[in-house]
């Protein structure tokens, strides 16, 4: 059974900076692409980053690029959101997600497989 457990949420302040950790099991990582979504209270899910399965190309969201590292290491079946200079309207439940093929950043709809959901607060 697929299962994805984010871990490394919480409270920082206003440029700080936290590690989000997607550890993966029940299926290979390696034919998987992982996207890290995020959703606000009130808001839509909105997609953050995400990393292909075929030539780990990352993609980023044009309000967290240059602040937000995606990497993946598929000999320990985990993904990695390394957020930096965090914003308070970065506050959200951060999501990381599993589909075969592409990895769509701005539809979340197709991904197969999803975590719970770590939440993360950025004070002011």
């Amino acid at each position: 059974q697929a299962r994805l457990v984010e871990s490394g949420g919480g409270l920082v302040q206003a440029g700080g900076s936290l590690r989000l950790s997607c550890a993966v099991s029940g299926f290979t990582l390696d034919d998987y692409a992982i996207g890290w979504f995020r959703q606000a209270p009130g808001k839509e899910r909105e997609g953050v980053s995400c990393v292909s399965s075929s030539d780990g190309s990352t993609y980023y969201a044009d309000s967290v690029r240059g602040r937000f590292t995606i990497s993946r290491d598929n000999a320990e079946n985990t993904v990695y959101l390394q957020m930096k200079s965090l914003k308070p309207e970065d506050t959200a439940v951060y999501y990381c997600a599993a589909r075969r093929g592409w990895p769509f950043l701005h539809a979340h709809s197709l991904y197969d497989f999803w975590g719970q959901g770590p939440q993360v607060t950025v004070s002011s």
